[in-house]
This record gives structure tokens, C-alpha cells and sequence, in this order.
């Protein structure tokens, strides 16, 4: 019941984080103005950016953990952690180095600020990358409790900090200073903890605490292959998902960013779900490779795929037909809602199609295969930068949305023929068809009729009810034509216990 638990603990930890992180933007906005909130969303991407050796390292991290627990050789994978570790840390230096030099010619020749002055734009930018260099090595200690398949412990100590890192800057901005430069102070004192009690934690579940450390290059050797796929990967993965934002920051005002941010926010409260399921599938699947369970394999991606689409699509639906209304409860701000609805709409949708590729990334990944998602990213990169261009040039952050809308119709249709081209052979079609395909038209049927039925323009709160009622109604048609033979696989895959946890 391993995985069970994971997911369930992991998901409770990604709400609990998110729902504070959502709580607290319409704060942030009332005390820090919606450029200074663009900002924010600047750092929130700058971030993203600078953690691309950390998408490299924390599944390599994470799948070594997780081979050397399965094989019972534990010593090589603390040896392992430890010489990344030192890798992370000199990183952590030079990171926060680097953007304290760039932060003035940001500031001048990059953010298009009306409101904010170009010194106090300045200070922020330098405390960010106190802030990134902070939090760097988090990943890497996150990806060996991982491995190790202690999802749920991981994901109390994210929660904890979410935590303190949401009500704590609340509190900031309240009782201290409502001031951007107060606001990244605090987030930095959050993210040195951060980092000192995961790197405690990690070593205490690897069991390394009496063990004499030595940085090898000979660990560095062994894992150069894997973590060099993995390196142009996280890369092209990152510019994938920021590259959008990089463009918009420089093309839109500070103001009209910060609206985008916000649907951004809403479309990636998607990963509340997303995130614990990859952490929770991955290893599992990793596992099962290793194993050469390959029907166990088919059987936790099929079947997998089917019912956790069976949820997430109606939740993804519901939101971009409601988006208005969402964003208005949420914030209390009709002008803001009206302005960033069918954003947040596009982006919702885009960001659900890309969490169906999920199972599909995973099991690339399990199967050490970097080329699959290298050349599907990359293609998909050389379609994005120009098409984003092109669209919000002419529609604004609109055309922005759009474009990440079809890139990621590209991404389910181009990286489903890929995937299963090479692994799973023959079964990619099945899989687009029958996992994917029925559930989406399945729920997009359903909230499409309660749509139309009864939406009212201005009955924010009556629309929304009616939306949960019709998402609610989506979910349990998709478990009603889902064929017995399907969930009785699921159920016995579900109950089958490859790695008993620590």
C-alpha cells in the first residue's frame, strides 16, 4: 500500500501548500500593488529558469536511490548524495553571485516598470537570488526522500514551510514592512531553514549518519549518461514551460504580466495533483523496470492513466468554463476577472492536456530513455518561441495563453507517437484513445451541457456551485463507463507492494 499512501499523503501536502499559496496572492496584491505582484512573478519564473540543473540532478538522485534501495545498496547511493551535495552548494554560490551583478541591467533594460522606481526594482532582483541560492539545494535532498519512497515525510516538511513561507510573509507585510524588499527578506530566512532541515532529513532516511563522506568523481562517472540526457532535458523541459513568460515579461507592461501571473497561478494549482502523482508513479515505475514486471508496468500505466484522467479532466474543465467566476470569488476584483478570464482559461486548458503526459514522461524516465522527451521538447521549443511571439504581438497576453494551448495539443499528440514508437510498442494508440480520448470527451460533454444550461453573466457564486455539481456529475459518469476489467487491474495494482517502505 506503499504507493497508496504516498499519493495520499502527497496530495494532502501539494493542497495544503497550494491553497495557502492561493489564499495569500490577493494579499499580496492588496499590500504590494499588482506590478509589484508582477514581480514577484518574475522571480517566480527567473527561479524556474535557474532550477535547471536541479530538474537534472533530483531525478538522478531519484531514480539511483531508488535502484540502489530495491537492490539493497544503500552505500553507493549515500556516497552518491553526498558528491552532489557539494556540487549543489557551490552552485547555490555562484548562482546568487550572478544575479546580484545582473540585477541592475535587468532592472533598466529588461522589466518594462511604470510605478515601481528602477533602485527599489534593483534591491529585489538582488535579494531574489539570495532567495534562489537559498532554496537550490532543497531538490536534490527532496529527490533522495523520494527514492527512498518517503513521499509522505517530504511532503509534511514542504507543507510546513509552505506554511511558514505563505503566513509568515502575510505577517511580514502586516505587522512589519508592506514592501517588496521585506518580502523577499523573509523568504530568504525561509529558505536557509528550508535547506539545513532537508539536508538533515535526508541524510537520516539514507542512514549515512556514522559514515565517513568523500566527494568521488568516480559517482559522477557512473551516472554522466543518464544525467547528461537528463541535463538537455531539463533545459528544453524548463524553456518549455517559462519560455512564454520570458517573452510576456519583456513584450507586456509589469502590470498586465502580473495579470497573467494570476491566471498562471490558477493554471498551475493544476499541479496540486500532478506533482504528488509523478512523485508517487515514477519511482514505482522504476521499480517495476528494474524488476522486469512488465505487466505490472502496462497495468499501472493504462489503468493509471485512465482514472486519475477520470478526475483531473473534470477539474480542468470546470475551471476554464468558470474561470470568471473562479477568479472573482477568489479575489473580489470584477475588473481583474473579467480582464484575465479567458487567460486563465487557455492556460488551464493547455496545462491539462501537458498533466496527461505525465504517466507517459514517467515511464520514459523509469526506463532511463532522455532521448524520447529531448527530441519531443525540443521540437515542440522550435514551434513555441515564434508562435508566442506571433500571438502576442497581436492579441496580447491572449495570444500568449493560445499558444501554450497548442503547444500542448502538440505535445499529447507528437509525444504519445513517440513514446510508443520506442517503449510499449504498440500501444499508444490504445492508450491516446481509450485513456485519454474517452475521458476528455466524456467530461467535456458534460460540462459543456451544464454550461449552457445554466450559466448566468453575473451569478458568480450560483455559476460556480453549479460547475462543482457538473464536475461532481463528469467524475462519476467516467467510473461508470470504465470497463470492470480495467478497474479490477488498477485494484490489483494498487494492492501490490514491490518495495516494503522505511
Amino acid at each position: 500500500m506503499a504507493l497508496k499512501r504516498n499519493f495520499s499523503v502527497g496530495l494532502f501536502g501539494s493542497i495544503w501548500s497550494a491553497l495557502l499559496g492561493l489564499a495569500v496572492v490577493p494579499l499580496y496584491i492588496k499590500y504590494l500593488g499588482t506590478e509589484a505582484y508582477g514581480l514577484i512573478g518574475f522571480f517566480a519564473t527567473t527561479q524556474a529558469l535557474l532550477q535547471l540543473l536541479d530538474l537534472v540532478l533530483s531525478p538522478t538522485i531519484n531514480r539511483e536511490v531508488a535502484r540502489c534501495s530495491a537492490t539493497n545498496i544503500m552505500q553507493e547511493a549515500r556516497s552518491l548524495l553526498h558528491t552532489l551535495s557539494v556540487v549543489y552548494w557551490c552552485m547555490a554560490l555562484v548562482i546568487g553571485l550572478v544575479i546580484l551583478i545582473l540585477a541592475p541591467l535587468i532592472a533598466n533594460h529588461w522589466l518594462q516598470a511604470r510605478a515601481l522606481p528602477i533602485v527599489t526594482i534593483t534591491q529585489a532582483l538582488m535579494l531574489m537570488g539570495l532567495v534562489v541560492a537559498c532554496r537550490w539545494p532543497v531538490g536534490l535532498y527532496m529527490g533522495a526522500l523520494m527514492g527512498m519512497q518517503r513521499v509522505a515525510l517530504s511532503s509534511m516538511i514542504n507543507a510546513a514551510f509552505g506554511t511558514l513561507s505563505s503566513l509568515g510573509t502575510v505577517a511580514v507585510l502586516i505587522l512589519v514592512s508592506p514592501t517588496i524588499k521585506a518580502f523577499f527578506i523573509w523568504q530568504a530566512c525561509v529558505g536557509v531553514c528550508y535547506a539545513l532541515i532537508m539536508h538533515f532529513v535526508a541524510w537520516r532516511v539514507v542512514k549515512g549518519k556514522h559514515e565517513k563522506r568523500h566527494f568521488s568523481l568516480d559517482d559522477l562517472k557512473r551516472i554522466w549518461k543518464f544525467t547528461a540526457g537528463m541535463s538537455f532535458l531539463a533545459i528544453t523541459g524548463v524553456l518549455l514551460v517559462q519560455i512564454d513568460k520570458v517573452i510576456l515579461s519583456k513584450l507586456l507592461s509589469l502590470e498586465s504580466f502580473g495579470h497573467y501571473v494570476l491566471a498562471g497561478v490558477v493554471a498551475n494549482s493544476l499541479y496540486i495533483l500532478l506533482t504528488p502523482l509523478f512523485n508517487a508513479i515514477y519511482p514505482r515505475m522504476t521499480a517495476l523496470v528494474a524488476s522486469g514486471d512488465i505487466d505490472k508496468l502496462k497495468s499501472l500505466y493504462k489503468a493509471g492513466t485512465r482514472l486519475f484522467l477520470s478526475v483531473f479532466f473534470p477539474l480542468v474543465l470546470t475551471g476554464a468554463f468558470y474561470s470568471k467566476d473562479l477568479l472573482y470569488i477568489w479575489t473580489r476584483d470584477v475588473n481583474l476577472a473579467e480582464n484575465t478570464a479567458l487567460v486563465c482559461s487557455l492556460l488551464l486548458l493547455g496545462t491539462g492536456l501537458n498533466g496527461a503526459m505525465h504517466f507517459p514522461f514517467a515511464l520514459q524516465l523509469a526506463y532511463g530513455n532522455t532521448k524520447i522527451p529531448l527530441t519531443v521538447t525540443s521540437v515542440l521549443i522550435l514551434t513555441l518561441v515564434p508562435l508566442t511571439f506571433v500571438l502576442t504581438i497581436n492579441y496580447g497576453a491572449r495570444g500568449g495563453a493560445l499558444a501554450w494551448l497548442i503547444l500542448n495539443i502538440c505535445y499529447l499528440l507528437f509525444g504519445t507517437w513517440l513514446t510508443h514508437k520506442k517503449l510499449l510498442i504498440g500501444q499508444g494508440w490504445n492508450w491516446l484513445m481509450n485513456c485519454v480520448g474517452l475521458q476528455l470527451l466524456t467530461s467535456l460533454v458534460m460540462i459543456t451541457i451544464g454550461w449552457y444550461l445554466t450559466y448566468e453573466a453575473t451569478s458568480y457564486f450560483y455559476n460556480f456551485m453549479w460547475g462543482g455539481c457538473f464536475m461532481l456529475s463528469s467524475i462519476i459518469i467516467n467510473y461508470i463507463l470504465m470497463p470492470s476489467e480495467i478497474k479490477s487491474k488498477f485494484e490489483l495494482w494498487y494492492k501490490y507492494k514491490t518495495i516494503t517502505p522505511s
